[in-house]
């Protein structure tokens, strides 16, 4: 698989089948690889020891049975956590997974956008830090071709930008103007802009495709958004449902 190949547009799976399983959780993956989409999205951020890890939040309140930061944990400590049973009972026992085990899971079966927690992110970029851990995972995983790496930090994406042979960038953002945005799209030789979709026009969506960037907008979960963006041309969206973006899509055939 490899992200020039995909169908566009795509039905991305926003932290996995996040609206019927707890997100960011291997068995919200395979929900997502059963409903056949195409991509899943899933955050990363590091353990107080340095392991990457797939979680949205800075803390671990919300998804977890552990309480403050991430950061300030150890993975030994965080595996001791249920990710599982804040969202049901039926799921309890579900664990914080590695990026390993994410992609091990996934194993090529759909495509994946990592994306990139700023809190993981350090100016001075040391040895171990979460992008350098992230190329040398997809390195010795054998390739990359179907791996989309994201972040709000321009800092980080730029750093795996003057890697050889970089994996594909997406560069995510919650407003702002076009120039700054193309501008910082064109620095890294991004391969989409991930973008919220309330920013979103047909004459902006337009303009990033003369750049040749996807435009891929997050995240949407009602289907009259879903169609309206599809007909402006985006390349795909992050959504909790990705079924219920399916069909919309399938519905729309010849739009």
């Amino acid at each position: 698989m490899d992200l020039v190949c995909l169908r566009y547009p795509l039905v991305i799976a926003h932290r996995g089948y996040s609206s019927q399983r707890p997100e960011n959780t291997l068995i919200a993956f395979e929900k997502a690889i059963q409903s056949n989409a195409p991509m899943i999205e899933f955050d990363v951020t590091l353990t107080r020891d340095r392991k990457v890890v797939v979680i949205h939040d800075e803390t671990l309140d919300r998804t977890t049975s552990g309480h403050g930061l991430v950061a300030d944990h150890s993975l030994a400590e965080l595996k001791g956590l249920d990710a599982g049973s804040w969202f049901s009972k039926r799921f309890s026992g579900e664990t914080i997974p590695t990026l390993a085990e994410a992609l091990a899971a996934i194993d090529g079966r759909a495509a994946v956008n990592i994306e990139i927690k700023p809190e993981a992110v350090e100016a001075h970029h040391p040895d171990d830090a979460v992008e350098r851990q992230i190329r040398r995972l997809l390195e010795h995983r054998g390739g990359w071709g179907d791996i989309l790496v994201s972040s709000f930090d321009i800092r980080v994406l730029a750093e795996l930008a003057r890697t050889p042979s970089p994996p594909a960038l997406g560069y995510l953002t919650d407003g702002g103007d076009d120039d700054t945005i193309f501008d910082a799209c064109q620095s890294i030789g991004a391969f989409s802009w991930n973008a919220h979709y309330r920013d979103l026009t047909r004459l902006r969506i337009e303009k990033a495709h003369t750049l040749e960037l996807r435009v891929l907008a997050y995240t949407v979960n009602d289907p009259r958004d879903m169609a309206a963006l599809f007909r402006m041309g985006v390349d795909g969206i992050f959504t909790d449902d990705p079924e219920v973006a399916r069909t919309t899509l399938s519905a729309m055939q010849g739009f």
